[in-house]
C-alpha cells in the first residue's frame, strides 16, 4: 500500500515540474529520486525483486505527465496497460540506499510503445526492466498509433524499435486473450 503515497507524490511532483519547465520531449530520459525503504527489502535485507516493479511505475508516471501525455489520455479515455516485461538484476538495493529511477521511451510499432527503466546509483545501473505497453480506450479496443499521434503529434526524433526488442516481444508473448491458453506442463 505504500506505493501509493509514493505514487501520489511522484504525481503531484512531475505536475510541479510540468508548470514550472514546460513538457519535456517523449524521447527525454525522466528521472524520479527515490530510496530503498523498510517495506521495500525482503528477508536477505535488500530490496525485494518483486518491489522493483512497482517502482518502476513511478517512472511512468513521470513521464506521462512531464510529457503531456496524461493529459491526452484523461481527455480521450485512454489508458496504458503493460503486456510484457522483463528485468535484470545486476546489483542489490540496500535498505536506506538513494537510487534514481531512470525511464525513457524506446519506441514504438504497430500495436505497442516500449520503454526502459534502470535503478542508477551514482552513474551505475543496478537493476534494468523493458516494458511493452499497449494503450487501450475505456469505450473498448486499442489505440491506434494513428490515434495516438493525431492527439500528440509525432515526436521528433522517435527512434525505430531495434530488432532484438521485437525479438524480445515475440519470444515472451502468450497467446491473445481471444485464443486459449490451458496450462500444459511439458
Amino acid at each position: 500500500m505504500n506505493v501509493i503515497w509514493r505514487t501520489l507524490l511522484v504525481m503531484w511532483k512531475a505536475q510541479r515540474r510540468l508548470r514550472r519547465e514546460g513538457r519535456i520531449e517523449p524521447t527525454a530520459i525522466g528521472r524520479v529520486s527515490a530510496r530503498t525503504l523498510l517495506t521495500d527489502i525482503d528477508l536477505l535485507r535488500h530490496m525485494n525483486n518483486g518491489r522493483y516493479l512497482s517502482l518502476f511505475d513511478l517512472g511512468r508516471w513521470d513521464l506521462l505527465i512531464r510529457t503531456g501525455m496524461a493529459d491526452v489520455m484523461k481527455r480521450e479515455g485512454w489508458y496504458a496497460v503493460v503486456s510484457s516485461e522483463t528485468i535484470t538484476f545486476r546489483k542489490s538495493l540496500q535498505l536506506w540506499q538513494r537510487f534514481d529511477i531512470e525511464s525513457r521511451l524506446l519506441g514504438h510499432d504497430d500495436t505497442a510503445i516500449y520503454l526502459e527503466h534502470r535503478a542508477v546509483v551514482d552513474g551505475e545501473i543496478y537493476t534494468r526492466v523493458l516494458v511493452r505497453a499497449r494503450m487501450l480506450k475505456r469505450t473498448g479496443g486499442t489505440v491506434t498509433h494513428d490515434e495516438l499521434f493525431a492527439a500528440v503529434g509525432r515526436p521528433e526524433g522517435l527512434p525505430d524499435v531495434e530488432a532484438w526488442v521485437h525479438e524480445w516481444a515475440a519470444a515472451s508473448a502468450l497467446p491473445s486473450t481471444r485464443a486459449q491458453a490451458p496450462s500444459i506442463w511439458s
